[in-house]
């Protein structure tokens, strides 16, 4: 059995290892880590040391011209280095890519991951980032971070502790912005309490163990939380801004409520004038066709010869309608380096184009599990149809009648691995019973079904209800996703339908699909599940394994429940509030091999339930690099839990001559 959370003894020798232990190892190689959390650290480590700091040649002539002070001060006291994949960059150039929406542009997330605390390139290890050091007192009880001294906004302003008490104590804590307080800051159900020690240091303090808050510090949402400019959005919050002003300014912007005005203003995808602590500083209005971000002239890290990050200039990203036209843009040597929204589908047409569009391609792991069912157990739509997908035995009928292996042949061209390999424990992955759940057996399908009284047909071999209609499914898919997802869902329904189960699939545009997610108007859900056989990250993985959020696809108004703290959606019952119940359990227990236990024992509830039934292990996605776009790794992992490729140090990316 693999532990797969840390205690608290090997938490600190890791940091210890980080910080201070890697003379020896890295002096004749390259850190697997990818970055040095200071100077001090990297000349101990390395034997190298880095005496002056350098910058972009566009930066150079702003600071001759006096409209920005020399680098030396706009980088902090100690600036985290990161090592360069092949070698060290050279500064210009705009990186070229797609997106759906402005939102889809993802650059808070996957381009500009920067938390207090991050995923490393290895995909395993946590780092300290915006912090330089941590410490876990009390049995796990109280985390303090000493922040990074000097580091400035993209205004130039200083980022210190009081932006983080700025989040917690005006954001967090009120009750217009945030209704109800988040879970994974309540571990055991009592709410965080911060304190401010300095103006670097600051201390989060639980009333119970909590052993996964770094997982949900690095996460590609939670891990946001703390980066909020308090400079910036005090003049939009009552607290600093008298009413009358304040009134004002949100009538002027087409608002209704202070708070509306607020989270507008404080949205990373559309407001040029929110500053960052990102590599790139969005430039582009939201209605713009094609969005851009800028060096952020005030970024803190450094390469190994005292280059201020990032190499390229800019990034640009082309509003497109559809994920085709990505792929077309690929094929004609438009975009310089992606993944996203390009499917194992597309690999073929992609290698055949390699030489014309001047690129090449990467096979990345995905970090999800292949095409992955979706029964949603709160469906209230039709009371008999809510039966069915309720009912563990027409679930595992369906299962069964999915023929894994074509799937894999016709979609992932037989790369995908055995579904069973996404467990991550041995005793799960080698579980006669929880393998036959994933076999293709059409015979015990229809066997179970007719158990089920289903037995009645029509004159196309389709079983009936009572009411002598043909049972109907729908399964719901996003057009926004690729369409390997699509592809499927439509062999799926094919399977289905031929043991009597009929079935249709609505492929809808991403702009509806949360909304028919929250308003729990679907009956099945196409997609991916959120762990595969090489990533599983339970503060992430958990979206697809514990109802604990709206967005839950196979119990959203379970997971509203758990969200909102009871105050909304529906109480769990039977094996999911079990579940649910293991889950919280998780989080405040501090001995690794009792968490592996619990952990355990929840995947194999969820597994034999069959609410979430995937058709493969994992994928791979093709990652289209144009040739002389360097310092990109041949293997890696696009997954969204480590804010793929922002755990990858994209700052380092470059052209190269």
């Amino acid at each position: 059995m693999k532990n797969f959370f840390r205690s608290l003894v090997v938490l600190n020798l890791c940091l210890i290892l980080v910080l201070g232990g890697l003379s020896a190892a890295f002096s004749q190689e390259k850190n697997p880590l990818g970055q040095f959390p200071t100077i001090a650290e990297y000349e101990e480590a390395t034997g190298r040391e880095i005496s002056s700091f350098s910058e972009a040649p566009a930066l150079s002539k702003l600071v001759e011209e006096g409209k920005l002070p020399p680098v030396e001060e706009r980088l902090p006291d100690e600036p985290a280095v990161v090592e360069p994949v092949e070698e060290i960059g050279q500064y210009g150039g705009t990186w070229r890519r797609a997106a759906l929406s402005p939102q889809d542009t993802k650059i808070h997330q996957r381009f500009g991951y920067e938390p207090l605390v991050r995923w490393a390139r290895d995909g395993k290890t946590i780092i300290p980032n915006l912090c330089t050091s941590w410490e876990i007192g009390e049995d796990g009880k109280v985390y303090t971070f000493h922040l990074r001294k000097g580091i400035k906004w993209s205004d130039g302003e200083p980022y210190t502790a009081d932006d983080i008490m700025f989040w917690y104590e005006d954001i967090l804590l009120n009750e217009e912005l945030t209704p109800s307080f988040p879970t994974w800051l309540a571990p055991g159900g009592v709410p965080v309490k911060v304190e401010k020690v300095d103006d670097y240091t600051v201390k989060f303090i639980f009333a119970n163990p909590y052993s996964v808050f770094l997982e949900y510090l690095a996460g590609p949402d939670t891990g946001t939380y703390v980066q909020n400019p308090k400079h910036y959005l005090k003049q939009f919050h009552p607290k600093y801004t008298p009413e009358e002003e304040l009134a004002a300014l949100t009538k002027e912007a087409g608002f209704e409520f202070w708070y509306q005005l607020f989270g507008d203003k404080n949205a990373p995808y559309t407001n040029p004038d929110l500053p960052t602590l990102r590599p790139w500083v969005l430039r582009s209005e939201p209605t713009a066709v094609r969005m851009v971000a800028e060096r952020n002239p005030y970024y803190w890290k450094v390469d190994p010869q005292g280059n201020q990050l990032p190499y390229i200039d800019k990034i640009a990203w082309d509003i497109v309608q559809d994920t085709q036209m990505i792929a077309m843009k690929a094929v004609q040597g438009e975009l310089d380096m992606q993944g996203r929204h390009l499917s194992f589908s597309d690999y073929t047409l992609l290698m055949e184009n390699r030489d014309k569009g001047d690129y090449r391609v990467l096979l990345w792991d995905d970090g999800h599990t292949g095409g992955t069912v979706f029964f949603n157990q709160n469906y209230k739509e039709d009371e008999y149809t809510a039966s069915l997908l309720s009912d563990a035995q027409f679930r595992k009928a369906l299962s069964l009648a999915i023929n894994r292996d074509e799937v894999n042949q016709l979609v992932f061209l037989g790369q995908a691995p055995p579904t069973y390999e996404m467990f991550p424990f041995d005793s799960l992955r080698n579980d006669p019973e929880i393998r036959s759940l994933y076999e293709y057996n059409v015979d015990e399908a229809n066997r179970l079904l007719d158990e089920l009284g289903l037995t009645k047909k029509d004159r196309d071999g389709f079983r009936l209800r009572p009411d002598g209609k043909p049972i109907q499914l729908t399964i719901l898919t996003n057009l926004g996703f690729t369409s390997m997802h699509r592809d499927v869902m439509e062999l799926v329904a094919n399977y289905w339908s031929k043991v009597g189960i009929k079935t249709v699939v609505d492929a809808i545009s991403g702009e509806l699909w949360w909304t028919r997610i929250e308003a729990n108007s679907h009956q099945i859900v196409g997609y991916t599940a959120e762990l595969s056989k090489e990533f599983f990250d339970l503060t992430y993985s958990d979206l697809s394994i514990v109802p604990n959020r709206s967005i839950n696809y196979w119990g959203p108004l379970w997971g509203l429940w758990y969200q909102s703290g009871g105050k909304s959606g529906e109480e769990p019952t039977g094996d999911a509030l079990e579940i649910i119940s293991i889950f919280d359990q998780i989080k405040v227990t501090i001995d690794p091999e009792e968490r592996d236990r619990l952990t355990e024992e929840m995947l194999r509830i969820w597994a034999k339930n069959l609410w979430v039934v995937p058709t493969a292990g994992g994928y791979n996605v093709p990652v289209v690099v144009k040739n002389n776009f360097r310092n990109v790794p041949e293997k890696a992992s696009l997954a969204y839990s480590l804010s793929s490729p922002g755990h990858l140090n994209c700052e380092q990316f470059f052209f190269k001559p």
